[in-house]
């Protein structure tokens, strides 16, 4: 049986699947703008979705379209991203909203191309956009759907790292020609990956397509393998450092928003690996020094 005639009852039971147990996010099921789908996608990227749901509830309230987020101040910017992580991403969220709101007249654009034209829009960003909010048909491809459909179909785990040509066959091959019904195969594939079909420990009998998994009926083959490095420890990087100097700045008052020279050595025990912490920040545009040996955010 193809590929093709198999996919048909996996999406008939994944349909079902997905109306009984889809989490209810805020962004979903048509209460978001094409722009709040967007923002939605741009936070989840390496972030759990349990911490994205307050942040774009907070964000969207303050910026519900480009032009708002636009006009914002870097500090307003960088203080709502909080402990999202990789807060680069805010500022290329709002370059993002500001040729969105000058090329585009405040409309997201509706085209693959354009989509990918926009900064910090990549494949999987534009893709998730023309489906989750355009209704368009096509195959949104991230590690959640690459894992279930090489399970499900292959047979074979996912080894993670880019996604590879055979993989991105697969996902078109399998994709549903009515669009509507390609939107819920996307949103349904994800979820289970998210849910269900988790790297790890997959809980296979609660799955609702264990019948139909040639992964799980050859015995789950290299399950948990990687070929991806393993992830870096978090305390004492680079990355812990930076984020408290960004935290300490954001819990400043508004009538006194630069952090001192002592106050920032007291944040860190080595001050070289802090300096060039704090040096890094400000060539990324994420904080300003300022001659003294304080720094604030950007105004």
């Amino acid at each position: 049986m193809s590929d093709i005639e198999r996919s048909e009852p996996i999406r008939r039971k994944l349909a079902a699947w997905w109306e009984a147990n889809a989490r209810d996010l805020p962004w979903r099921f048509g209460r978001a703008t094409p722009w709040g789908v967007l923002v939605s996608e741009v936070m989840s990227q390496q972030t759990q979705m349990s911490r994205v749901v307050p942040y774009w509830q907070t964000w969207m309230h303050a910026w519900p379209d480009a032009a708002a987020l636009a006009d914002a101040t870097t500090a307003e910017v960088i203080t709502a991203w909080g402990r999202l992580g990789y807060p680069r991403r805010a500022l290329r969220l709002q370059e993002c909203a500001r040729v969105v709101r000058d090329q585009y007249a405040d409309e997201l654009p509706r085209t693959y191309d354009e989509l990918t034209g926009l900064p910090g829009i990549g494949d999987y960003t534009a893709s998730a956009v023309m489906s989750f909010a355009f209704g368009a048909r096509i195959a949104v491809i991230d590690t959640n759907i690459r894992r279930v459909l090489s399970r499900v179909f292959r047979g074979e785990e996912s080894l993670g790292g880019a996604a590879k040509p055979a993989e991105r066959q697969l996902a078109n091959r399998v994709l549903p020609d009515d669009a509507a019904q390609s939107v819920t195969w996307n949103q349904s594939v994800m979820e289970l990956g998210a849910t269900v079909c988790t790297a790890k420990n997959p809980l296979c009998d609660s799955c609702p397509v264990r019948d139909d998994c040639a992964f799980l009926a050859a015995g789950r083959p290299g399950l948990g393998e990687r070929h991806t490095r393993p992830r870096q420890r978090f305390a004492g990087t680079d990355r812990q450092v930076r984020g408290l100097v960004l935290n300490a700045l954001r819990t400043l008052p508004a009538n006194a928003p630069v952090l001192p020279r002592e106050q920032v050595e007291a944040l860190w025990s080595d001050h070289v690996q802090l300096d060039q912490c704090v040096a890094s920040l400000d060539n990324d545009g994420l904080i300003e020094m300022l001659p003294d040996g304080g720094v604030r955010l950007p105004r």
